[in-house]
């Protein structure tokens, strides 16, 4: 499975790909490649915070 960043920066590759060659069709999917990479950072993030925050919580209870 791709990373976040990783997919941003397909898109992104995708996107001027598509502005060089006036392939819209690529454009656009870069441009939604980038948001999904950008989404999945994000979800990552609130992972990540949600797991810090059910530690936190562990150790109070111990």
């Amino acid at each position: 499975m791709a990373s976040g960043k990783s997919d941003e920066a397909k898109g992104r590759m995708k996107e001027a790909a598509g502005a060089l060659t006036g392939d819209k069709q690529l454009k656009r999917e870069g441009k939604a490649d980038q948001t999904a990479g950008k989404l999945k950072q994000a979800a990552d993030k609130a992972k990540q915070k949600v797991e810090k925050a059910i530690d936190k919580a562990k150790d109070a209870l111990d």
